[in-house]
């Protein structure tokens, strides 16, 4: 982004200065950091600034790929958008070496935690790989994030060791934000009680479903992003490294997502049942809609895609039956599970 300013040319300028630079200073590597920002797809911006992001991004390909070439000269770049990157970057001869950097799995995250763990005192019930079992998905800086949340918890408190209460409340402010000023007792012991219920709801049918992700915590204690409680899964590591999910687990993530309004229900009554489970109910219905739309799980709608990935939104069918099939589809796979939780 260092390379782009307001004024037409600078950007490009800057370019041949820097392989001026380093064609005097090789053999060496230039590394462009967040190289989407120049690198974007051409043609996909507007007006006038983009003139010179695209001037910029042109002069980069001439240095990297002219008839003087470049020798003793190895050229890195680093983003996490390659996606948006104009593919003239990845042809043969530019950057045509792709590595990915992947978020760490259980022993790595084990392993950074130890990194960052150094200079900090920890108490002795603290487990580093108990830890990296609470943080699937969590990458580096997140992780060095977390034993800093803790450090500056454990100094509030006036204490010299970490430990696992602090680590623990860390991870769950980054999770899901700030614990809500006063706690539990901003609201009433009904409410409370009602809150303890759903989320055992939550808890009791993920706890139930066989081959479902292990229930690691529950709290009722609200939080600054608005949730008046959270129950916490750990989902199995070679399941989120592989990215596959079968029908099944789907629909088991519909039931967990009801069960706290279930619970609500079966305890208090239907009449009682509170506002407590819509994002519950956001969650179910996209699950429920990318399942029709996208990933053919429809016995109703059968293996099709209705959507354009192009444009990144769905397509809707043109024909009011169209539409009537997806929208009853995706009912009938939302009230299928319910039906299942409250057996």
């Amino acid at each position: 982004s260092e390379f782009v300013e307001m004024f037409v040319g600078v950007g490009a300028s800057r370019v041949r200065d820097i392989f001026a630079q380093a064609k005097k200073n090789s053999p060496c590597i230039i590394f462009i950091d967040e190289i989407d920002a120049v690198g974007r797809q051409r043609g996909a911006g507007f007006a006038g600034g983009n003139d010179e992001r695209e001037q910029t991004l042109n002069q980069i390909l001439v240095e990297m790929d002219g008839f003087n070439g470049n020798p003793g000269i190895i050229t890195i770049a680093a983003t996490n958008r390659v996606d948006v990157l104009d593919q003239a970057l990845l042809r043969p001869g530019r950057f045509d070496r792709k590595i990915t950097v992947a978020l760490p799995d259980f022993k790595g995250r084990a392993s950074i935690l130890g990194v960052h763990a150094r200079g900090k005192p920890l108490e002795p019930d603290v487990d580093l790989e108990a830890i990296s079992r609470r943080t699937p998905g969590f990458s580096g800086a997140s992780l060095e994030n977390l034993m800093n949340e803790a450090a500056i918890s454990a100094a509030r408190l006036g204490k010299s060791t970490v430990g696992w209460d602090e680590i623990d409340g860390a991870v769950d402010r980054i999770m899901v934000g700030l614990e809500k000023k006063g706690g539990t007792s901003t609201l009433s012991a009904r409410q409370n009680e009602l809150v303890a219920y759903h989320e055992a709801g939550h808890a009791i049918v993920g706890a139930l479903i066989p081959d479902y992700d292990q229930v690691q915590k529950i709290s009722i204690i609200p939080r600054s992003n608005g949730a008046g409680g959270l129950t916490f899964f750990a989902p199995q590591e070679a399941r989120l490294e592989a990215g596959l999910y079968s029908k099944q687990y789907l629909e088991s993530q519909l039931a967990v997502a009801l069960g706290g309004r279930l619970a609500e229900e079966l305890i208090f009554g239907e009449d009682f049942a509170t506002t407590g489970a819509s994002n519950d109910i956001e969650q179910v219905a996209n699950i429920a809609k990318r399942m029709v739309k996208e990933w053919g799980m429809s016995s109703k709608v059968g293996t099709v895609v209705v959507s354009t990935p192009q444009q990144g939104g769905f397509m809707q069918p043109r024909s009011p039956w169209g539409l009537q099939m997806l929208g009853l589809a995706t009912l009938r796979l939302k009230g299928w599970r319910t039906i299942h939780t409250l057996r």
